[in-house]
């Protein structure tokens, strides 16, 4: 019961290479999907062969409320690939209130997708959000180094 208990209310730390992008109160994406070739055998007609090709991954989104320089460190990384694309390793941290390290992601080739700020509405006060979207090649193995 503990395990379950430490992954609620869990913040997402985001590291670029040597860049702390800062924390994140939502992530969603993190996955993997093995795209499948499909193989019709003649004579058979109990069922169609299927072969893994490739591995897809879906785009990162990363979500939290707005704070004085929350997006400073994400612009400078986006307005920074105009200037030649550097692909960066990422890490993503789940991480509880008292800093308990929950699990840990490595992906490859980091990108920028999009940014999005916070829509503004004076009929409907909320908490002010940005969204980072992220693409990436993949995890790196357990233990691989940056």
């Amino acid at each position: 019961m503990d395990d379950l208990q430490t992954a609620v209310s869990v913040r997402y730390v985001v590291q670029l290479d040597e860049k702390n992008l800062g924390e994140f109160t939502g992530c969603e994406g993190l996955g993997v999907e093995v795209v499948l070739e499909t193989r019709e055998e003649g004579g058979n007609n109990t069922f169609v062969w299927q072969f893994p090709t490739r591995l897809k991954y879906p785009n990162i989104k990363l979500s939290r409320p707005v704070y004085a320089g929350s997006s400073d460190k994400v612009l400078n990384w986006i307005i920074a690939t105009t200037s030649g694309m550097k692909r960066s390793t990422g890490t993503i941290i789940a991480k509880t209130s008292n800093n308990t390290t929950v699990a840990t992601w490595s992906i490859n080739d980091v990108i920028p997708v999009r940014w999005t700020g916070p829509g503004f509405s004076p009929d409907q006060p909320k908490v002010l959000t940005e969204t980072l979207e992220i693409a990436h090649h993949g995890f790196l193995a357990t233990g691989a180094k940056h």
